[in-house]
């Protein structure tokens, strides 16, 4: 009997990669190339829009000629992308207007700042998010004063949007919502643009892509550019397709991903919690849109965690691999009197100082690579600890589990710390490199009926390793708040 998948396009801020996700959940062989990203400046962060969608078709074919090898009929596609980074093009000739802007471009930080004093409050009511340091609208704004192009050519649009384009041969032109989400200017209750700041940025509203359901109709996919035409049946954010991966079906469950740095979110329900904006770095999202129907989700990020061990073994050269880092501690006690903070890219969650810089305390010649390989795990576990315990805050429940997976989650010493730290069980998922692969996938498959619904297609994972807390609920209260004295003693 001929198997039927999903052709599955994750294009993330350094690489993009494909695969085919079977009805038995499970992914076929991932099909990846690396994307450029461009510093000009320090504060500019650019890729080249025309790659990204070079490199996502390559991919893109791989798979297909894998599935066509391998006797496995593509019945649909999903596509799942970096958010944030926006991008402007010709609808005549489908080239960019200028370099793509990538989410991590700060150049207008400190206008922005400026603005937050007034915008603050109603964009947190309306959109579950602040002002902050990036405007993708503001950029277009001023892209569109320099161009001089005809509002009638132009195209504008996040990574999603512009793939889609592309690849439905030009026929859909739209942005899922999970995507503008994290544009900015995206009303949660409202699944629409916030129209006076969008005015006030100074961009022309009729020139903002429309939302859709992230399963909603992304057209067709073209057959002259993939050799296929199906259904391009989910389209999502990448982060709230690891949501769904790593199963945060219910309110209150939640996921870690760690890659250079650490998204913590966790799935809410139906309405936005109350009180958003009391704690610094906690967003309120579209966890995913389905049948016009929102379910909503937190999330707090950790700046520094893989980058805090590639500045050890890269740039510092005191430790070999992250994985010397992980054995050293396993044998090593957690330290009393020795800390380590690993703000070295600032600090967002509790409170948000950009200009915070990293500690390490308590040394003496007593110190080995075995202390410091613990105290720094334990640090990123404590940072992490941080954005949990400001998750739980926020949404008024307890976290009742926690998935995690990418490159740091194949450390026992840190899960077992987040975990003790957290006071949570953190669950090691068998497969996180494909996790936001799949989670669109997943979407896109019960919309077309390969699973009766996403609990059906997550329940084909395997179970994956279970650390539970070991410390004592009054221990945990001590050292967690001997932890915020050092925090605090750091930001002084």
């Amino acid at each position: 009997m001929t198997r039927r998948g999903i052709l599955a396009v994750d294009e993330g801020s350094t690489g993009t990669r494909a695969a085919v996700v079977g009805e038995d959940g499970v992914c076929g062989p991932s099909f990846y190339t690396a994307i450029d990203v461009v510093h000009p400046e320090p504060s500019r962060v650019e890729q080249d829009a025309e790659q990204l969608l070079r490199h996502t078709v390559d991919v893109a074919r791989q798979a297909v000629a894998w599935a066509r090898e391998n006797d496995v009929e593509i019945v649909g596609m999903s596509v799942c992308t970096q958010r944030a980074t926006a991008i402007l093009w010709d609808r005549e000739t489908g080239r960019p207007l200028a370099p793509a802007v990538v989410w991590q471009d700060t150049r207008y930080a400190a206008e922005l700042a400026k603005l937050a004093p007034d915008w603050d409050p109603v964009l947190w009511a309306g959109t579950g998010r602040p002002v902050g340091t990036r405007a993708p609208f503001l950029w277009a704004a001023r892209q569109l004063d320099q161009l001089g192009v005809p509002a009638d050519r132009v195209l504008f649009g996040s990574v999603d949007t512009w793939l889609v384009w592309h690849l439905s041969g030009r026929e859909r032109y739209a942005i899922s919502a999970t995507n503008a989400v994290a544009f900015g200017g995206y009303r949660l209750r409202e699944h629409a643009w916030d129209q006076e700041w969008l005015e006030r940025l100074g961009f022309p509203v009729e020139l903002a892509p429309p939302p859709l359901d992230d399963d909603g109709d992304f057209g067709y996919t073209d057959p002259d550019l993939l050799g296929i035409r199906v259904p391009i049946a989910a389209v999502m954010g990448d982060q709230h397709a690891s949501l769904i991966a790593l199963g945060a079906l219910t309110p209150g469950q939640g996921t870690c991903v760690h890659g250079t740095g650490t998204f913590v979110g966790a799935l809410v329900g139906d309405e936005p919690p109350d009180g958003l904006g009391e704690l610094d770095g906690v967003l309120c999202l579209v966890g995913w849109r389905s049948a016009g129907h929102s379910r909503f989700s937190l999330e707090a990020y950790t700046s520094t965690t893989g980058s805090a061990l590639r500045w050890l073994t890269e740039d510092l050269g005191l430790f070999g691999s992250a994985a010397e880092i992980s054995a050293l501690a396993a044998a090593q006690p957690s330290s009393e009197t020795t800390w380590f903070v690993p703000t070295l890219a600032g600090l967002r969650t509790p409170v948000l100082r950009p200009d915070a810089r990293g500690l390490l305390v308590g040394l003496s010649l007593a110190t080995t690579r075995e202390v410091l390989a613990r105290v720094v795990l334990d640090g990123i576990a404590h940072a992490v600890s941080d954005t949990v315990d400001a998750l739980r805050a926020t949404m008024k429940r307890p976290m009742t589990h926690l998935r995690a997976g990418g490159g740091l989650a194949a450390s026992d010493a840190l899960l077992q710390s987040q975990a003790d730290f957290a006071g949570v069980p953190i669950e090691r998922v068998a497969d996180s490199a494909t996790a936001s692969l799949r989670g669109a996938a997943y979407l896109a498959g019960t919309r077309l009926g390969l699973w009766p619904s996403l609990g059906d297609a997550v329940g084909h994972q395997k179970p994956g390793e279970v650390f539970e807390p070991r410390l004592p609920e009054d221990d945990r209260r001590e050292l967690r708040a001997r932890w915020q004295d050092v925090l605090a003693t750091s930001l002084s």
